[in-house]
């Protein structure tokens, strides 16, 4: 069991070491850059702050989005703990009905 253990991590760690000269090959040598842009032509409002945000910063936007993504997570989840309580569904409470 050890022997197919180190043999599977041997080959992960293959496949894990050849995959950099992998993704370089498929550029067919030397690559032309790409430029990834937001179209905020047709957008306004908070649509629009929020592209112009991604073409101007990347980090920023990262940074942004990731800590907009659990708040916004918490205040759904505070919304539906009200929105149950007001329908009758208790979950302060964690004793089986069923049984």
């Amino acid at each position: 069991m050890k022997r197919i253990r180190k043999l599977w991590f041997l080959a992960v760690a293959t496949c894990l070491w050849m995959l950099p000269a992998l993704a370089a090959s498929a550029a067919g040598g030397g690559g032309a850059p790409i430029v990834i842009v937001s179209d905020t032509r047709k957008l306004d409002g908070i649509m629009r702050w929020w592209g112009s945000l991604y073409n101007e910063s990347h980090l920023q936007f990262t940074l942004l989005t990731v800590v907009l993504i659990p708040v916004t997570g918490c205040i759904f989840g505070f919304i539906a703990d009200i929105v149950m309580g007001w329908i009758g569904i208790d979950l302060t409470k964690r004793k089986v009905h069923e049984h």
